[in-house]
């Protein structure tokens, strides 16, 4: 870990929006979903909720560019138990989808906490989830096809969220909870170590400001740990 990609792993995090995110509803090509991922990245989404009730969701690292290190995904089976979770954390949700109802989706406002969901290749969303939505939005279409692409669509509604978000100044002040931004700034910055962390619940060792483990010998006599408790990995190799 070098102290300018420690400061550029940094920066992306202070700019995180957690109170905006997607909501998938059996969107299950994974060169759509990994598009979609690759967007959240751009537009600073920390988590993505994938509901497939058939297929085990799957990456597709060609297409999302390593998007996933950066945007945790939240698989689930039910799409309104998806929606009321995201209801009940304060998030409106905002269905892309066409309807008498519909609104031009430049017209709403994505300051306020945000799902946009979106729905599935050649049906787009469900009945069962649109009924659920706070509001239905469309992207004004100006030719002869009836839609954008699932994917792109995702890229239109939440460049109008970040340049709304811009304007407010929300990317210039940090969103996360310390707590939540000190983890996810180890596990970026050392994911095979969080790993190991995770898998044995044990605390991140601290970092320096440059972004090294801190007195990783004392780590280990905290935390009771010993070169030997794990044959597949190294907590010192991975914290180099």
């Amino acid at each position: 870990m070098t102290p300018k990609r420690f400061l550029r792993l940094r920066q992306v995090l202070d700019r995180r929006q957690p109170d905006l995110t997607v909501l998938t509803d059996q969107v299950h090509k994974p060169h759509n979903l990994a598009a979609i991922l690759r967007t959240c990245d751009a537009v600073g989404i920390m988590t993505a909720h994938v509901v497939l009730e058939h297929t085990a969701y799957r990456s597709r690292p060609g297409t999302s560019l390593g998007s996933e290190r950066w945007v945790a995904v939240e698989p689930q089976t039910r799409i309104e138990h998806a929606i009321q979770q995201l209801r009940d954390s304060g998030h409106q949700v905002l269905a892309a989808h066409f309807s008498a109802q519909a609104v031009d989706f430049r017209s709403l406002d994505y300051t306020r906490p945000t799902a946009l969901l979106l729905g599935a290749e050649k049906h787009g969303v469900s009945q069962t989830a649109s009924a659920k939505a706070d509001a239905h939005i469309v992207v004004p279409m100006m030719g002869m096809v009836a839609s954008f692409n699932v994917s792109v669509a995702a890229a239109i509604v939440l460049a109008e969220a970040q340049r709304q978000r811009q304007h407010a100044g929300m990317y210039d002040r940090v969103q996360l909870e310390p707590d939540r931004y000190d983890a996810t700034l180890f596990r970026w910055a050392h994911p095979v170590m969080a790993a190991y962390c995770d898998r044995h619940g044990l605390v991140y060792p601290e970092l320096s400001d440059e972004g090294d483990i801190l007195d990783l010998a004392a780590w280990r006599l905290r935390t009771g740990q010993t070169a030997g408790d794990d044959r597949s990995i190294d907590p010192e190799k991975s914290a180099r």
